[in-house]
């Protein structure tokens, strides 16, 4: 019988699942920005496009206001709106805000090319451990990303794309998180059941809505850090 306030959920359980102990976590999902990887500070993003075009960057804190500022433009504001279900979009807004800041206003492209190149985005310290430590119990990996650009390049460049089974990208899919079907298709992809399969990232909303796909969730404080991100608290609950 369904309970009276049923939460909303694209996954049921099958009598025989019901009659089952919760199973142990056989696999994992990831987040990728500001959950492995991260970007550059805006700072030294600014300092490379100012090299890539021999601009002089006179004022970073200027630059930096105007980009507070015109974030909140309606025109810029409204061309943010599902920048990530395609490269194109993608590009389109980020050219429609860079174009109000007068630092980068003509040299948009040189500042979307340095917001997307493989340098631009490194992982954090405890990445690599991190994903070595599941690859060494024989845990399938998979990333669930909602982003506007193919960032297998950015795990290549950091050597760690063989540690990852499976990318599931917003640009590449169609849809955003916290859609269920992303996660269904990373975990059939990994050959993996959702039930055991564990979803790391750090907004609640999107990563969090893995909980509606059958999946167990974790959530990391969404907070701006450079050294470790905080994941080996994951490992202990792995076959757990």
């Amino acid at each position: 019988m369904r309970a009276l306030f049923d939460l909303p959920a694209a996954y049921r359980l099958t009598d025989a699942e019901q009659a089952e102990p919760v199973p142990p976590v056989e696999a994992v999902l990831c987040d990728f920005s500001n959950t492995l990887f991260r970007m550059i500070g805006t700072d030294e993003w600014l300092r490379r496009v100012a090299a890539d075009t021999g601009r002089a960057l006179d004022d970073p804190g200027a630059v930096l206001a105007a980009l507070d500022d015109t974030a909140a433009e309606p025109e810029v504001a409204a061309a943010q709106e599902g920048r990530d279900l395609d490269a194109d979009a993608h590009r389109r807004a980020m050219l429609t805000w860079f174009a109000r800041v007068p630092f980068l206003a003509g040299i948009e492209d040189a500042a979307h090319a340095r917001v997307v190149a493989e340098d631009s985005w490194v992982p954090y310290a405890d990445t690599g451990p991190f994903l070595r430590a599941l690859a060494e119990h024989g845990v399938p990996v998979g990333v669930v990303s909602d982003i506007g650009w193919d960032i297998r390049g950015h795990a290549r460049a950091a050597g760690l794309a063989d540690l990852v089974g499976t990318w599931v990208l917003s640009c590449e899919e169609g849809a955003e998180k916290p859609d269920p079907a992303l996660f269904a298709t990373a975990c059939a992809r990994l050959g993996v059941a959702p039930r055991r399969t564990l979803m790391v990232g750090d907004n609640p909303r999107r990563d969090g809505g893995a909980a509606a796909a059958g999946l167990r969730a974790f959530v990391l404080p969404s907070e701006q850090r450079d050294g470790d991100r905080g994941l080996a608290a994951v490992l202990p609950l792995i076959r757990s």
